[in-house]
């Protein structure tokens, strides 16, 4: 579920003034799938070892497409119990975590299920359960496979931040937050961030090697426009879908906006690195149930 926001003018507020001065940047942005291919719940893009993008609802709700080329789509799995998807994670195994927002389940398949290549429905399985998450939304992952996911309550921009460890115990770490969504690990696994989509704040935690967290503090802030999934590259910096504005921010780990990447539509929900150099940024579109992708300078943290 994604909040609409309105707004003539995108202005990005950082600790430097330096921030406001850069100005959007026009890459060579085309559709790596075409529009109206996935529905408007798009979301989760996530690439496998083998270079292969998995996002959520392809045809319809409560599926996950994979996209071997370029608008080369086919099925993946559908999921049961009226689950749906929102975001994806590989761990170092390749196995698959997906966020089941509506049964508060965060799923999984495994890494010799994916290499059968064909529907893969009956082999997903449950890793874990809260009936406490208001509606978990996306998810990080540490190198040691320590996974942390977002809450929100969109009805009263309100969130909470998990973890999950290996062995799919749920801990509720902070609650009370406001409206979490785009959540991601730094490449030295020492930091944890955290956005608020309705506050369009991002926040940086430390993080120790067994998921704690601690000294929260301010990244970024914006002054319109929501904050959706974020990724990192290998120099730590993230790359923010500015949900509404049409835009991918780039914001360094001491919360400098680098630049901004203008893209086709407008309604951008999360971005994933790939490519055969992890320097292709794959952008989910809602409004236009498309992936849109371009070239970036970073390199993807996971590559």
């Amino acid at each position: 579920m994604k909040v609409i926001y309105f707004s003539s003018l995108l202005f990005c507020t950082a600790f430097s003034a330096a921030a406001n001065e850069v100005s959007a940047t026009k890459y060579d942005t085309q559709d790596f799938v075409l529009g109206g291919v996935f529905t408007q719940g798009i979301e989760g893009p996530a690439v496998d070892e083998s270079g292969v993008l998995y996002a959520v609802n392809y045809q319809k709700q409560g599926t996950v497409g994979r996209v071997s080329e370029q608008n080369q789509v086919d099925t993946l799995l559908t999921l049961a119990n009226g689950s749906i998807g929102n975001g994806i994670r590989f761990d170092s195994a390749g196995n698959m975590f997906i966020v089941d927002y509506v049964n508060h389940n965060i799923l999984t398949v495994s890494s010799d299920a994916l290499k059968q290549g064909k529907d893969v429905s009956s082999l997903v399985r449950v890793f874990a359960h809260d009936s406490r998450m208001n509606q978990p939304n996306d998810i990080a992952i540490t190198d040691k496979g320590i996974l942390f996911a977002s809450d929100p309550n969109w009805a009263n921009s309100t969130g909470n931040l998990w973890r999950i460890t290996q062995d799919g115990k749920v801990t509720l770490l902070e609650e009370n937050m406001g409206t979490t969504n785009g959540i991601e690990v730094s490449p030295d696994n020492k930091t944890l961030y955290v956005n608020e989509s309705v506050q369009r704040k991002v926040w940086r935690y430390d993080l120790d090697e067994e998921g704690n967290i601690s000294n929260k503090q301010l990244l970024i802030s914006f002054t319109d426009f929501g904050l959706d999934g974020m990724r990192s590259d290998k120099q730590g910096n993230l790359y923010i879908a500015r949900y509404g504005a049409g835009l991918v921010a780039v914001v360094s780990p001491t919360g400098l906006l680098l630049e901004t990447i203008i893209l086709k539509g407008r309604h951008p929900t999360n971005v994933a690195f790939g490519g055969k150099d992890g320097r292709t940024l794959y952008i989910t579109m809602q409004k236009r149930g498309a992936i849109e992708m371009t070239r970036v300078n970073g390199v993807g943290r996971l590559f």
